[in-house]
C-alpha cells in the first residue's frame, strides 16, 4: 500500500499552486524583514532622543506595515497594534 502512494505523480495544478505558494512565501519573508528592519531603526532612533530622526522613521514604519496590510502579508489588527505600541513608544520617549 505504501508503495502504491509513493509512485502517485502530482497533478499539474497542485504543481502550481507549491509554485505559487513558494513564491508567496519568500515575499512575505521579505516583507517581514523589512518591517523588522524599519523597527529597530526606529529604536536607534528613538535611544538616540533625536525628534526629527525619530518621526521620520515612525513614519517609514507605518508605511511598510500598511504594505503589508494591504498584501495581506499581516492581518489589519496586527498592523494596526503595531503601529499603536510604536505611536505609544514615540509619545513616551517626549514626554521623558
Amino acid at each position: 500500500m505504501a508503495k502504491e502512494e509513493a509512485k502517485k505523480v502530482k497533478r499539474p495544478t497542485a504543481l502550481k499552486r507549491d509554485l505559487q505558494n513558494e513564491k508567496r512565501r519568500l515575499n512575505n519573508r521579505i516583507y517581514r524583514s523589512r518591517v523588522r528592519t524599519a523597527i529597530r531603526a526606529f529604536d536607534e532612533s528613538l535611544a538616540k532622543g533625536d525628534l526629527a530622526v525619530t518621526t521620520e522613521k515612525l513614519n517609514e514604519a507605518y508605511s511598510i506595515l500598511d504594505k503589508c496590510a494591504k498584501k495581506g502579508v499581516f492581518k489589519l489588527n496586527k498592523v494596526s497594534r503595531t503601529k499603536s505600541r510604536l505611536a505609544a513608544r514615540s509619545v513616551a520617549k517626549k514626554v521623558a
